[in-house]
């Protein structure tokens, strides 16, 4: 983001830049992606350009048609980020396992609470989607107005779910949407932990630091 500043920039502002350009960016495509289901975003930084890589489940309306959608979407990114002509790239990438991916999940129960769906049964359809997709385990927290006047929590839970360590970092996704009812404002949480795969497509490919592996003892030769 050097050319946006007009000049090098220290370090410490570097990071800030990236940081307040990601969240930007993020806020935008959520904003304007939500029903195609948008489940995040990467930016890639190379010497010439910079790619920027829309991960959804429905890529292609994110595409739209013959690629009028992206290209749009390039062009406001371009302009309102100040990137020379082109120098900025985005792409669609779509998500190999939706039940996986937490913001996906936290847009589809958005969806059916504004739907008219009742909580209990579109919390639990969502847990039980999430369950079946091979997660360790899932937490979806819903609070608000949710029938009476007096706000209140609801937490449905299922599976094994981690709350602290640097584990959390990498097996627990999270995704936080606020849904903007006719009696207030719900707040939706979605928690999924991910499987441990060694293949790192999955989940993380580095195993919890509690799994302990117990490995067959070697055969003694006797002399």
């Amino acid at each position: 983001l050097e050319q946006m500043s007009g000049g090098p920039i220290t370090k410490k502002k570097k990071f800030v830049q990236d940081g307040v350009f990601y969240a930007e960016l993020n806020e935008l495509l959520t904003r304007e992606l939500a029903e195609d289901g948008y489940a995040g975003v990467d930016i890639r930084q190379t010497p010439l350009r910079t790619e920027v890589i829309i991960r959804a489940t429905r890529t292609q309306n994110v595409l739209g048609e013959k690629g009028q959608r992206i290209r749009e979407l390039t062009s406001v990114v371009q302009k309102r980020f100040g990137f020379a002509a082109d120098t900025v790239e985005l792409y669609a990438e779509r998500v190999v396992n939706r039940g996986l991916c937490a913001q996906a999940q936290a847009e589809s129960l958005k969806y059916k609470l504004l739907g008219g769906l009742a909580v209990r049964r579109a919390c639990y359809g969502v847990v039980r989607f999430v369950m079946e997709s091979e997660a360790k385990g899932v937490e979806v927290v819903v609070s608000g107005k949710l029938r009476a006047q007096r706000a209140k929590v609801m937490k449905f839970k299922e599976g094994y779910m981690i709350k602290t360590g640097h584990a959390v970092n990498e097996y627990i996704d999270t995704a936080v949407r606020h849904v903007l009812m006719r009696q207030g404002v719900l707040g939706v949480r979605v928690s999924i932990m991910l499987p441990h795969d060694p293949t790192g497509r999955q989940g993380p490919s580095t195993p919890l630091a509690d799994v302990v592996q117990v490995l067959e003892p070697k055969p003694e030769d006797y002399m």
